[in-house]
């Protein structure tokens, strides 16, 4: 839970928008905005619904408090009415959407926010804030571990990124099936697994490796993860198992040619009787570079860069738009953009994931109730917030279930980092 108030993480238009809504009487008009993406990133074949458990707590953090909204009115951004709405600002509307870890397809519509105008507008930019960040880091991390295999993945990106991002980049990889952070945070907040033994700055602190080797292990016993590669690796890997013994835990290796290093490496382990000492590489992984590693005797890996930045995609692209609003007479009426290459679909959707024998074939969304079929699809969209209220909280540990068993649900192809199209096409069925 945030512990302070969400409310100006937002930009300044919402207020412009709130405030001449108010003023000519369009506030309170029952609304529904959604959140999707109109196209997946260059290549992707899907995308991964991440950061509602972060959301929704923060949603209900945003309030305005009394110095904020004095600074928004002596700065022309807001004016008295529109402060006096917002000092009693809470969102006693509903949200519904695809549950965290399920993927996502161009226009699946992952968030569902039900409201007044005026109580949904505002938080458009808290929403995508969150959701294009944690769905970026997801996907990215998705691949990873799919490139890895039965190999486990330590999330390291702690140094690369904003202090924040980085809890919530260890958040969204340990959701896709990282083992474990580097992030303490992360621990804390999430109780993710963490790990770490020592940099090398520890090495280059002491006399010598050895010395340096040997006030790790005293620290950490033999169990623990010596690096080895701050001078020279082969004798750092001799100097390891000289100090360490046969039954060191690992060693990590994080920079050179990886695959012939890490042969090399095993060789030499196993030269020396060290044949259980596991070997960790880290230093600019990506999918791609932890793919072409899959034949290399490579215990686990270490991934910081590519994943905080989610490995070229860093914004899923998601956009928030009105789909709905209420008429005079109560109905509410379908409404979408239609500005070239910008378009969109009007109304609430649903949302079902069409299967064949347990394989999913098709993205299926429409307005209006899901069509009959052969008891095969499975419904997407979840209650999340009900009258304000959170109704759809769950542990994380769930959603990284959820993740792994809706993977293994997709074709195969959605498993080839090579570029292509989405593993499974969008089909949008008409009211």
């Amino acid at each position: 839970m945030p512990a302070e108030s969400t409310a100006l993480f937002t930009d300044h238009y919402e207020l412009t928008m709130l405030a001449a809504a108010l003023a000519d009487g369009t506030a309170e008009r029952r609304c529904t905005f959604e959140v999707f993406s109109r196209r997946l990133p260059s290549g992707r074949r899907f995308g991964v619904a991440a950061g509602l458990g972060r959301l929704i707590p923060e949603i209900k953090q945003f309030r305005f408090s009394d110095a904020e909204l004095q600074r928004l009115c002596a700065d022309g951004v807001i004016d008295e009415p529109t402060a006096r709405y917002l000092a009693d600002y809470r969102f006693t509307g509903d949200i519904s959407g695809y549950a965290e870890g399920e993927p996502y397809f161009p226009y699946s519509p992952i968030l569902s926010v039900t409201g007044s105008f005026a109580e949904a507008v505002v938080l458009e930019t808290l929403i995508l804030s969150v959701l294009n960040h944690d769905c970026a880091i997801a996907a990215a991390a998705a691949r990873m571990v799919v490139a890895a295999g039965n190999r486990p993945i330590i999330e390291m990106g702690s140094r690369r990124t904003h202090e924040e991002a980085a809890v919530a980049c260890a958040r969204a990889a340990y959701l896709v099936g990282f083992a474990a952070s580097s992030n303490l945070a992360a621990g804390a907040r999430y109780g993710i697994p963490t790990t770490g033994t020592a940099a090398h700055a520890f090495t280059l602190l002491h006399d010598s490796e050895e010395a340096a080797f040997a006030a790790q292990l005293a620290a950490l016993g033999t169990s623990t993860t010596l690096l080895v590669d701050t001078y020279d690796i082969s004798r750092g890997i001799e100097a390891a198992i000289r100090v360490a013994g046969p039954k060191l835990g690992a060693i990590r290796i994080d920079s050179g040619d990886l695959a012939v290093l890490a042969y090399q490496s095993r060789e030499q382990l196993d030269r020396l009787g060290a044949t259980g000492t596991k070997i960790v590489l880290s230093g600019d992984l990506d999918e791609y570079a932890i793919a072409a590693l899959a034949a290399a005797p490579v215990d686990s890996y270490g991934v910081g860069t590519s994943l905080v930045t989610g490995s070229g995609a860093p914004t899923a692209g998601l956009v928030y738009k009105l789909v709905a609003r209420e008429t005079t007479d109560g109905t509410m009426l379908p409404v979408a953009k239609r500005s070239a290459e910008k378009t969109s679909v009007g109304g609430r959707k649903f949302a079902d994931r069409r299967r064949s024998h347990g394989v999913a074939e098709a993205e299926l969304i429409g307005v209006g109730h899901p069509p009959r079929d052969d008891a095969d699809d499975r419904p997407l969209l979840m209650p999340l917030v009900k009258g304000g209220e959170v109704i759809g909280a769950e542990p994380l540990t769930a959603a990284r279930d959820r993740h792994a068993a809706s993977l293994a649900e997709l074709p195969a192809t959605a498993r080839q980092l090579s570029r292509g199209e989405p593993v499974i096409p969008t089909v949008i069925e008409k009211p």
